[in-house]
């Protein structure tokens, strides 16, 4: 039941990194997600998710990962792409497909950049592949935000700059509930992995991409900025751009047809 639905953990050096898995699929799909991770990791959750994503549960065996549990300052997206890469190794997976959404969309440049041999194919979601702007604007807000412990904040301006105005006129209902459901014993996690996006720069070595890439971007992104997947594209040689006009940082969530172009793409 549940396509299969596991939690994991792979020991990192002197810490673990937090993993799910399911589906039932010979090939491999490595989900990477964004910076929410900072918040909540993916422990317990390998049900939600599989319910969540169980259109890949035929066709792949799907692993999200998280990052590792014990961050030290100055955790790099780099850095996070080679604990990946070993997460990867240690598991017996030589080879993947992978889907990396915001933060995780930086940290999959990386794993591509540096571990060509594992990544067969590559889906960069509603990412960038440097600091800009609206990266610094975005996520220097949020960690103000979260050295003040204002979690409800936090939430609220994230939702804010991440949804259409048409999901945010019944997500607003939500508000009151923010401040009191998943709030963290502390930021440090998420402050770390935030500083890390505001530092991120891969444009230089995306050249160096090789493997079939797709590129999906938000014509009305708030938080990565509107021309950061067409950077992506011109420089990553093997790759294909689709923009969603209209829609934002949060499209995997509200374009309907999201998870089909992504399969669609994996099985060419």
């Amino acid at each position: 039941m549940f396509w299969n639905a596991k939690n994991g953990r792979v020991s990192i050096g002197d810490t673990d990194m937090d993993y799910i898995s399911f589906g039932k699929g010979e090939d491999i799909l490595i989900m990477i997600p964004g910076l929410g991770d900072g918040l909540t990791t993916v422990k317990g959750m390998a049900v939600p998710m599989a319910l969540t994503y169980r259109m890949y549960a035929g066709n792949y065996k799907v692993y999200m990962f998280s990052r590792k549990n014990h961050l030290d300052a100055g955790y790099s997206t780099r850095d996070m792409a080679a604990d990946q890469a070993r997460a990867m190794r240690i598991l017996g997976i030589s080879k993947a497909k992978v889907l990396g959404i915001s933060q995780g969309g930086m940290i999959a440049q990386y794993l591509a950049i540096d571990y060509p041999e594992l990544v067969e194919k590559l889906v960069l979601a509603v990412t960038s592949p440097r600091q800009n702007g609206t990266i610094r604007a975005a996520a220097g807000n949020w960690m103000k935000l979260a050295e003040q412990g204002d979690y409800k904040g936090l939430m609220i301006d994230t939702a804010e700059k991440s949804y259409s105005m048409n999901y945010l006129k019944k997500y607003r209902r939500l508000y009151p509930l923010l401040g009191k459901i998943g709030k963290p014993k502390d930021f440090k996690r998420f402050l770390i992995q935030a500083a890390s996006c505001m530092e991120h720069d891969a444009y230089a070595e995306l050249e160096r991409i090789t493997c079939p890439t797709l590129i999906i971007g938000g014509g009305a992104d708030e938080i990565v900025g509107q021309t950061s997947s067409h950077e992506l594209a011109d420089k990553i040689k093997n790759s294909e751009l689709f923009v969603y006009e209209g829609l934002g940082h949060a499209l995997y969530e509200e374009a309907g047809d999201f998870n089909d172009r992504v399969c669609a793409f994996l099985a060419k």
